[in-house]
């Protein structure tokens, strides 16, 4: 299996973790809070990536020819460590942010529309790439017009008010595209998993603090929310963070988005099928609109042949 494909099985799988998650995370607010949920499954994520760093390090030597030797100098060493602190650090730092922004969001909205609107990411990252001097294809601004309508019938109301919940995973959508750009820079600089082992260990400091400055947890509401924070903790955050670090670095960035984007679609359908979550025409419609806009605004322009090995 080439590395391309691998990759892009990696993402598929990462789409499907992140898609159920949102049920796992609905579930697991019956007995904690945000903070409390974050904290737990960040802190179960970060050490669940230990061994597996050791693993791969074991795998790595074991695999190296006895003639190969390490060139790198003390100060190139010194600079990669560097690298992985801070990239870590911001990574986690924005991380909390958005995780946070989700978890409470998704206490006043369904799973299935969460999903939906955090993809949007897909369009938002094209648009804050202008911020960092990168062109915006025209299509962006239609798939930014399509998008809209599609979030205007799936969350507004009537009297043009949004919705507690869909307004703060809106707001969760533009942090989580600040952590694509965050990731895209530092994951091929550096090891893609002390990356997300330190990210996770960050954002499980940071949710800690706020779990004691606002909620009262409990070991006994932690032990109810088990199953739903060991879901997220190993499989949406331990395996699935750490197959996007992983699987960006070896395929292509629009093949990625788009496979990425289908954690929607698969939110949608474990809402259905676990929680019974039903969506009205008028929502279905606002769902087809905007994910119509997440493929479109990743497809290749035409003027630019396709990367290829």
């Amino acid at each position: 299996m080439n590395k391309k494909l691998r990759a892009n099985l990696m993402l598929l799988l990462t789409a499907f973790i992140w898609g159920s998650a949102f049920v796992a995370q609905s579930k697991g607010m019956d007995y904690v809070g945000p903070y409390t949920f974050n904290c737990v499954r960040n802190i179960i994520a970060s050490a669940f990536l230990i061994p597996v760093i050791f693993l791969f390090d074991y795998l790595r030597a074991k695999n190296t020819s006895p003639e190969a030797t390490d060139i790198k100098t003390a100060e190139e060493k010194k600079v990669e460590r560097k690298t992985l602190i801070i990239g870590g650090v911001l990574c986690g730092t924005v991380l909390f942010v958005a995780s946070s922004l989700q978890q409470i969001g998704i206490m006043y909205t369904t799973a299935g529309k969460a999903g939906f609107i955090t993809a949007l990411y897909i369009v938002i990252v094209p648009i804050l790439g202008l911020f960092l001097g990168k062109k915006v294809r025209p299509i962006i601004w239609g798939c930014v017009a399509v998008a809209a309508i599609g979030l205007y019938l799936l969350c507004l109301k009537g009297d043009f008010n949004i919705g507690k919940g869909d307004f703060l995973v809106l707001l969760c959508a533009f942090v989580f595209s600040l952590h694509i750009l965050v990731i895209d820079h530092f994951s091929p600089k550096t090891d893609g998993i002390r990356l997300s082992c330190i990210q996770f260990f960050v954002c499980f400091l940071f949710s800690a603090v706020m779990m004691f400055l606002s909620e009262t947890p409990e070991i006994s509401s932690i032990l109810q929310s088990a199953m739903p924070i060991l879901y997220t903790g190993i499989l949406s955050s331990g395996v699935a963070y750490t197959l996007q670090i992983v699987a960006q670095k070896d395929t292509d960035p629009t093949v990625a988005s788009l496979l990425l984007s289908l954690e929607s679609v698969f939110a949608v359908l474990a809402g259905m099928i676990v929680l019974h979550e039903m969506l009205s025409g008028r929502e279905t419609m606002g769902c087809l609109l905007m994910f119509a806009a997440i493929i479109a605004a990743q497809l290749p322009s035409k003027s630019k042949p396709a990367l290829t090995d």
